[in-house]
């Protein structure tokens, strides 16, 4: 994922001031602004302008993004493990003129979901502002649910009067079945409330740590299962590691490489639980002596007359 060097793209130091940064936008803006420029780029340019001063304004996106950007390495390159997760933000829903509804891939990571307007109460004194954050549970966390000590990283003033983020911790019990996406709510948790006005909600919402062997989607896990070729051919019985135990899976005789092979109700728990589907990936050996390709050979032999893989391919 590219990162986004928003003081760059309107073109203002790193250190530059709240008014620096809106007379700058503000000047590309009207410069880039599609009703105006009628360059093929104007568009493009002008929301990569509101992209940046969405983020460049608010200062505690703002605190969040010069955060993540001492992290990344160098502001190039891949992104440090977690860099998305556990950064806090007010509610708001983010406006470019007409045409923000688009935004990069890197601020939908790290600002996106999490800036849904916000809800406010209309009765009595004013409710403070919630905030939204995304935390990365383990995949199993969501089959059996589980007590977690979670590090946020929350806007606070620092000496000099300016935000920048601060760790803070978190007990939060993650309940069995939560999916990637849901968002949990911690009530009170959000910005403190002012004149004796109610604090705000915490919105977390859930991701999975990367898995080194299931992926997920919506509630189904997907498992990629190697397989000999004579496994595959003949069929076999292989015990299957599933994210909350294992079972003994029947491999049907003559499959191929790819067939996906359903186990209901393994996959997330639920009212309706997702599916667990097992995908064969049958791996050749790597190396053969002699007794193994002489095997070979005798197998090339006995289905030459008969296999032709590439039938389809013929021209005719």
């Amino acid at each position: 994922m590219e990162f986004k060097d928003y003081y760059q793209t309107l073109g203002v130091a790193r250190d530059a001031g709240a008014d620096d940064i809106k007379h700058a936008y503000r000047r590309l803006a009207r410069k880039f602004h599609p009703d105006l420029n009628k360059d093929a780029d104007a568009e493009g340019r002008f929301k990569a302008l509101g992209e940046a001063y969405e983020v460049l304004k608010d200062p505690e996106k703002r605190a969040a993004y010069d955060d993540v950007g001492k992290r990344w390495q160098g502001g190039t390159g891949q992104p440090p493990p977690d860099w998305n997760a556990g950064y806090e933000f007010r509610g708001g829903a983010p406006d470019m003129d007409g045409f923000g509804a688009e935004y990069s891939d890197f601020f939908e990571a790290l600002f996106g979901r999490r800036a849904a307007a916000g809800r406010a109460r209309t009765q009595g004194m004013p409710r403070a502002q919630d905030h939204h954050a995304k935390v990365l549970i383990d995949l199993l966390d969501a089959y059996r649910g589980a007590q977690r000590s979670i590090r946020m990283h929350a806007p606070v003033l620092d000496a000099r009067g300016q935000l920048s983020m601060a760790e803070r911790t978190l007990d939060v019990a993650i309940p069995k079945g939560v999916r990637e996406g849901q968002h949990l709510r911690l009530a009170g948790q959000g910005a403190p409330g002012l004149d004796g006005g109610a604090a705000g909600d915490l919105y977390l919402e859930i991701g999975f740590h990367p898995h080194p062997l299931f992926r997920v989607d919506g509630r189904d896990v997907y498992l990629d299962l190697p397989v000999a070729p004579w496994e595959a051919a003949l069929g076999a019985s292989i015990d299957v590691p599933m994210p909350d135990g294992s079972v003994t899976l029947s491999i049907p005789a003559g499959s191929a490489d790819a067939r996906k092979l359903r186990l209901k109700g393994k996959g997330i728990p639920g009212k309706t639980p997702g599916d667990l589907y097992v995908v064969l990936r049958v791996a050749m050996p790597r190396e053969a002596g002699a007794a193994q390709q002489q095997a070979w050979r005798a197998l090339a032999q006995a289905y030459q007359a008969d296999f032709k893989p590439r039938a389809a391919m013929e021209v005719k």
